[in-house]
């Protein structure tokens, strides 16, 4: 090993071309390789951004959940959002993690975006500075953050391929300043290139992207990584400026680059360049003290938890309040109806790498009947509607012969005959959750499963179950055959385009809390690749439900919101609809989940409406409802949080961190995205810097929700609006005094927009250039001052390729949202600065 104070350029020199040529490419998925003979050891990676999951997919340590990035984003709280970076980065030091692959800054184009809830905002400046105070948190306790995906990796449709085709001016203003920002205020000492390509060129071998625009304009000195699978070159990526190809095995480097340094394509000096940022990282980890190779385990504690639930409480969003419904009052409501689809179960985070299995979980139901139990209120739910793409999960129902929870899984060392019947295992695994899959781990690698468990289900009537698999294979319940997925199984999108189509049966007239077996018998020999370029030794998904007839489900619920004093639905989206790996088809909620909210809003008018999402969907009932919230994805204390809010004991303090349009059409990037873009793998930006409300306010189309904006339930009145002349430099200060008008301690988010007057070419109406969280009690003043910059006032110049902030007059604006003016007043630059960098 190594001294942690080791001289780069020394150890650089002793690295023979072979170990150089290694340490180019990840060994495996979650780890840089070794090089034993100079004393470097292997560094550990693992996925965010609202959780550590750690290196294992299959039977994973379980990780905190925080919120997603949308709900993180809708507090405007630097302050949490450092915090929470700080509680991720101990959760890495108790799995050995040396760099967690967080946060993901990506702008959220289109509400379909399938990886939107990853993101902070539409807005970069708000994107951009949630994520600066998110790094700052976790690299001050030595782990390494890796801002994501560089850039415009906007949409999940032929990702690998598709050509994000963006105009300079907002490539600048739009989708680069997140990235500027969180550079200029935090450092991210790694960062991850994106899949798809830009201008005609993929991210990871863009020269102008990397080389002059992030090494030389920026000043950027960390490591850039790929994404996994994502380098597409050998000499074009290293001399773009791509360190390090992951995952391992190497794909495009190894034995390619020793072809290329041959043909002298690349020389000795390519291969320093980029081993020397590898190197100066392991400086870093040795500095942070995480133990390399070390054990996974987990993170608990009192703190963390009431962090998890601060942060839960206060990602929720008040969007409606007609008649003071909330808060609950703690005395009269003796029967409360929790109602919907989101409610049983906790819906934590959105799918695909973001999704981790969570220490604990509290779902909205879970947590309004702890919240009712201590008013003496009984609470009684009722589903009302299905909302899943995939049947919810068996975890819950199911134990193993000794009573345990889980399930038995062997694993076999060859395919398995045609019978499914060998039972050469050489190894077994508890496995607690219903939902898993086998990274590739070598050519020698499990070929073949069995997975058997006993299902208790908790009422009787007949049961719909659900499976998709990555393989072939087939599920017999009680000894029978329900499921037949080993002939000519059809793709589907589970486990990243590796699954199958989930199919269902339906097993009649099961008995309340007996015993039935399950046994799905898989191999995966005839399935490794198709059309994907991640391979995976196996995966099960495995879900059940109790038949639901959709008219008697509307029906109850309908009838509970008439018997309760207080009725609360909980609908939404979940991980099934958004996901990593493909985009939402439309704006839509799932199934019926409209039909019965507008069924239970006239059943009891008064209904509080709780939905649930990472991005906006359309809410064809939304004025016949008193009382919205957005919940967003609120990681383990979604319930508690969801909670906290409903009952009162947090003030809700959130605003929009995302535009909410009325209807896709009215989406800025509308029709240009996704499976409805250019074609031929483009996708035309057309939109330009109009993005998010940019668009909506050039274009005078007024959304259903304003980006920046959320209720209380006090009142705030603003005051004193006072903006310095700016600077030679560009600097100036904006203050004004915030009172709480009303009856309750609260926060509030005083928003800063600016205005240009006059400008040689187009600009948005206005555009946030700060914001301020200010706690007051009840009847408090305070005033809040948020200091700006020349960048607060200028706009890339896409003729001189410079930034520019023209003389003249600026409108400085304080917000209580994007379309909430409070106050406003003129400043004036006195002189054109012009700029490059940061």
């Amino acid at each position: 090993m190594l001294d942690a104070d080791f001289d780069v350029e020394d150890v650089l020199s002793r690295i023979p071309m072979p170990g150089k040529i290694k340490l180019l490419t990840g060994l495996g998925w979650w780890h840089t390789e070794p090089v034993p003979e100079v004393g470097i050891p292997s560094m550990r990676m693992s996925d965010g951004p609202n959780g550590v999951r750690g290196t294992r997919f299959f039977n994973s340590v379980p990780s905190s959940c925080f919120p997603s990035s949308t709900g993180l984003g809708s507090t405007f709280d630097d302050e949490l959002a450092f915090q929470v970076g700080k509680a991720l980065a101990d959760e890495c030091k108790a799995k050995g993690c040396h760099i967690l692959l967080a946060p993901t800054v990506n702008t959220q184009r289109s509400p379909l975006g399938g990886r939107g809830f990853e993101s902070f905002s539409e807005d970069p400046h708000l994107n951009g500075s949630i994520a600066a105070a998110y790094i700052n948190g976790l690299q001050s306790q030595g782990v390494a953050a890796t801002i994501k995906h560089f850039a415009c990796n906007d949409q999940e449709f032929e990702r690998f391929s598709s050509d994000s085709v963006v105009s300079e001016r907002p490539l600048r203003e739009i989708y680069l300043k997140p990235f500027q920002i969180a550079l200029k205020k935090s450092n991210p000492w790694a960062l991850m290139t994106a899949y798809n390509r830009l201008n005609g060129t993929h991210c990871s071998e863009d020269n102008k992207l990397l080389q002059d625009i992030l090494r030389k304009e920026w000043g950027y000195e960390g490591l850039i990584m790929s994404d996994w699978t994502g380098v597409y070159s050998t000499t074009e990526s290293i001399k773009a400026g791509l360190d390090l190809e992951m995952p391992g095995p190497a794909y495009m480097r190894g034995k390619a680059v020793e072809r290329a340094l041959i043909g002298e394509k690349l020389f000795p000096s390519d291969i320093d360049d980029r081993v020397r940022k590898i190197l100066e990282l392991l400086k870093r980890a040795y500095k942070s003290g995480i133990p390399f190779d070390g054990p996974e385990e987990g993170v608990d504690s009192p703190q963390l938890r009431a962090l998890l639930r601060k942060a839960a409480a206060d990602a929720i969003v008040l969007l409606k309040n007609e008649n003071n419904v909330l808060p609950i009052p703690t005395s009269g409501p003796k029967k409360i109806a929790v109602i919907g689809p989101n409610a049983k179960q906790a819906f934590t985070s959105g799918g695909g790498s973001a999704r981790l299995a969570s220490t604990y979980t509290v779902s909205p139901l879970e947590g309004i009947t702890a919240a009712a139990k201590e008013l003496g209120a009984t609470v009684e739910y009722a589903i009302g509607a299905t909302s899943h793409r995939y049947l919810p999960l068996l975890d819950g129902y199911i134990k193993q012969n000794d009573g345990k929870p889980g399930a038995l899984v062997e694993f076999w060392n060859e395919s398995p005959s045609a019978s499914f019947l060998d039972t050469m295992t050489n190894l077994q695994e508890t496995l607690p959750e219903c939902a898993w899959s086998m990274p590739t781990l070598g050519s020698n690698c499990f070929l073949a499963d069995g997975y058997s468990t006993i299902f208790v289900p908790d009422e009787s009537g007949d049961w719909e179950l659900g499976l998709n698999i990555a393989g072939n294979g087939n599920m017999f319940f009680n000894g029978t055959m329900v499921i037949d997925l080993s002939t000519n199984p059809e793709q589907g999108e589970s486990f990243f385009g590796l699954g199958t189509v989930d199919m269902r049966a339906t097993v009649k007239g099961l008995e309340a809390g007996k015993e039935y077996p399950i046994e799905v018998r898989l191999s995966n020999a005839q399935f490794i690749g198709r059309g994907s370029p991640f391979t995976c030794r196996g995966g099960i998904r495995l879900g059940a439900m109790k038949f639901v007839g959709e008219e008697e489900a509307i029906q109850e619920a309908v009838k509970l919101a008439k018997e309760s004093d207080v009725t609360i639905l909980v609908i939404g989206l979940n991980h099934d609809w958004e996901s990593e790996g493909f985009d939402r088809k439309d704006m839509k909620l799932p199934g019926l989940t409209n039909r019965l909210a507008s069924q239970v809003l006239e059943a009891d008018c008064d209904t509080i409406i709780v939905h649930q999402s990472g991005t906006p969907t359309e809410m064809p009932w939304v004025d016949g409802a008193k009382t919205l919230l957005q919940a967003f994805y609120g990681g383990n204390e979604l319930g508690n949080g969801l909670a906290d809010v409903l009952f009162g004991k947090v003030n809700p303090s959130g605003k929009l961190s995302l535009t909410f349009p009325q209807r896709l059409q009215d989406s800025p990037s509308y029709p240009s995205f996704g499976e409805k873009g250019e074609g031929y793998g483009k996708v035309l930006y057309n939109e330009g810097i109009f993005v998010g409300y940019r668009g909506f306010e050039i274009k005078d189309l007024k959304p259903m929700f304003p980006f920046g904006y959320g209720l209380s339930y006090t009142s705030f009145g603003y005051s004193d609006l006072q903006v310095s002349q700016p600077t030679p430099e560009g600097n100036f200060t904006v203050s004004c005094t915030v009172k709480n008008t009303g009856k309750r301690d609260g926060a509030e988010i005083i928003q800063v927009y600016v205005s240009d007057t006059a400008s040689a070419l187009p600009r948005p109406v206005k555009e946030l250039k700060g914001y301020a969280k200010v706690w007051l009690q009840a009847g408090e003043s305070k005033v809040a001052r948020i200091d700006l910059d020349r960048e607060a006032l200028g706009f890339y110049d896409n003729r001189r390729s410079c930034w520019i902030a023209e003389a003249g007059d600026f409108v400085v604006h304080a917000c209580a949202s994007s379309a909430d003016i409070r106050l406003s007043t003129s400043i004036v630059l006195a002189k054109t600065l012009t700029w490059t960098g940061l």
